[in-house]
This record gives C-alpha cells, sequence and structure tokens, in this order.
C-alpha cells in the first residue's frame, strides 16, 4: 500500500536547520512492529505517524518513534505534525489560515494552534499535556562531569545543579557554567550509563543547559543526548525543554505572571533551533505551559509499505 510521507524541519524557519521529522500520513493498518522499522527505516531521531482519530471531535491520533522505542509524547513531532496536517488541509494554498486541533498521544489529547503565513515557515504552538515534574535521584556532580568530559567545576551554575525531570519523558538536567562549557562537552554514552539512574521504565536522557545563548534572543543554549533513544544527540528537543520548564521555575523561583523563555540548541551540530516555552505562574507554581516553534517542509514522498 502506498502511503504518504513528508520531512519537516522543525523549530527553525529555514531548510536543512532545526531537527528534521518523518510524518508519515495514512498509517492506519499498520502494526507496532512496522512502525518502529519505517521509523529505523527514515533514521531520523524521531518519525510521527498520523492516524484516525479515537474520538471524532479530534484531529488525528499521532503515534510517535524514536529509532529504538515509542514515546508517549514529543515536543518536535507535535509541532511537525500539527503544522504538516494543518498545511495539507489548506490544501497548498497560500492564503493565511489559523489553525486549532486536538492531537491525540499516548499521553492524552494535546490542543495545537497553527499559523499559517501567506509565505515562510508555519508555527505552531501546544499546551504541554503534563506539567514537568521533579523526580528523585542521586546524582553525582564528579561522575557526570566524566560523562561530559568536562570539570567538576563547570557543572552546575549559580543555584542551578544536576537534577531529575519529566513532563512525559525523563531527562537529567545537566547545568554548566558557561556557552564554552556546554561547546566543549563531549558525551560518553558508557560513563552515562554507569552514573544516572532509570526513570519512568528507561534509562534517564540529558539535556544539558547553561544561560544565554549564541543567539542574543535566547535565554537558555542547551544540548540532549539519549543513547537509550538511539540518538547521539538531538538538534532541537521539544520534550526536554517541557522538562525543564520545571528546573527553570525551581531554581529560579519565578515571580507570579507570564514569563515567555526562548531555549536554543542544535548549534553544535550545525543545526540551529529555536524553542518557545511560555509559563505562566500564578501563587507561585505554574499554572500553564507552552511549547511553540516554527517548520517547514523540505521534502515530501510516498513510501511503499
Amino acid at each position: 500500500m502506498s502511503r504518504r510521507y513528508a520531512i519537516y524541519d522543525v523549530f527553525t524557519d529555514r531548510r536543512l536547520a532545526g531537527n528534521p521529522l518523518a510524518v508519515v500520513f495514512d498509517a492506519d493498518g499498520l502494526d507496532g512492529a512496522q512502525l518502529q522499522a519505517i521509523a529505523s527505516e527514515f533514521n531520523l531521531s524521531e518519525t510521527v505517524f498520523v492516524q484516525r482519530a479515537v474520538n471524532p471531535a479530534h484531529t488525528a491520533k499521532l503515534r510517535i518513534f524514536t529509532p529504538g522505542y515509542e514515546l508517549p509524547f514529543a515536543g518536535h513531532p507535535t509541532v511537525g505534525a500539527a503544522i504538516a496536517i494543518a498545511e495539507m488541509q489548506n490544501g497548498g494554498d497560500a492564503r493565511p489560515l489559523d489553525f486549532v486541533s486536538v492531537l491525540e498521544e499516548k499521553i492524552g489529547p494535546v490542543r495545537c494552534a497553527v499559523k499559517i503565513p501567506a509565505t515562510g515557515a508555519s508555527f505552531a504552538e501546544f499546551d504541554l499535556p503534563r506539567k514537568s515534574v521533579h523526580l528523585d535521584a542521586v546524582l553525582e556532580r564528579q561522575s557526570i562531569a566524566e560523562a561530559f568530559g568536562l570539570k567538576p567545576t563547570q557543572i552546575g551554575f549559580e543555584n542551578h545543579v544536576p537534577s531529575l525531570w519529566s513532563a512525559g519523558v525523563a531527562f537529567v538536567m545537566v547545568p554548566v557554567h558557561d556557552l564554552l562549557a556546554a561547546s566543549a562537552a563531549e558525551f560518553d554514552p558508557v560513563v552515562w550509563q554507569r552514573c544516572v539512574p532509570f526513570a519512568e521504565g528507561r534509562l534517564a536522557s540529558a539535556y544539558l543547559y547553561c544561560r544565554g545563548g549564541v543567539n542574543h534572543l535566547a535565554r537558555f543554549h542547551a544540548r540532549m543526548f539519549a543513547p537509550e533513544m538511539g540518538i547521539s544527540e538531538d538538534p532541537a528537543t521539544g520534550a526536554a525543554v517541557a522538562a525543564l520548564s520545571g528546573a527553570i521555575h525551581f531554581f529560579d523561583q519565578m515571580v507570579d505572571g507570564h514569563h515567555p523563555i526562548l531555549v536554543e540548541q542544535g548549534v553544535e551540530m550545525g543545526r540551529p533551533s529555536l524553542i518557545h516555552l511560555h509559563l505562566d505562574i500564578a501563587a507561585g507554581q505554574i499554572a500553564g505551559a507552552r511549547i511553540g516553534g516554527q517548520a517547514i517542509r523540505t521534502a515530501s514522498g510516498i513510501l511503499d509499505v
């Protein structure tokens, strides 16, 4: 059977930057093993499969796979799929369009808003389906430094220390002193496996971050490493930024109000990405959080499976 697919570069407004994503349409009738095999064939950090929604009031059902296994939720497939579906429904028309959808993911329904401009990259933003939670973990600074080829003194800044967070996918947040330390990091998956815990049934992935950015608008600079997922390094990771939202509020103790935060990632890979995080703080707690970004189609074709 022939199934349509498209490749989108996500969290960027230009082709061959950001995080590439395979979007497979018409994916009904494929079982889990077939979906995993197709994701391995594309060999991108994630492949998203679009199926008919269970709830007829929703737009579509998504299943998200890394080269290693299925994820309950991920940010760049959510943004990319929301834009791909909206652009397809727009029929390639050049007219601007605002589109609201609800996408069914393993974590639950995810509400997305899409803005398609007359020209250029579309933008999508979604409400986090689950707030970031702090998980108990013993994290040794010396071992973590060794996993990144850094000195222990380069791990942490201000009151930020390594911590474990999840908003659906668990990440060890590794704050580093500055941009120089972030760019110098050389990740060793063998050392990482020895020094970090399993969380939610899998080895936690690494999200290294510091304040500032190469882009002067960025509040944070980040890198992501996920050997368990089959990802040596990821150019943009919405699920990690979702988890990071909890760490930012925990350590920075944000005041009540609305806080827009821009996170850059992928710089060291030559695929710069910009991830928009919006936090609403009320009574000292995260009352709401949204993640958004642009995406642009780079390829399309037919999958004969």
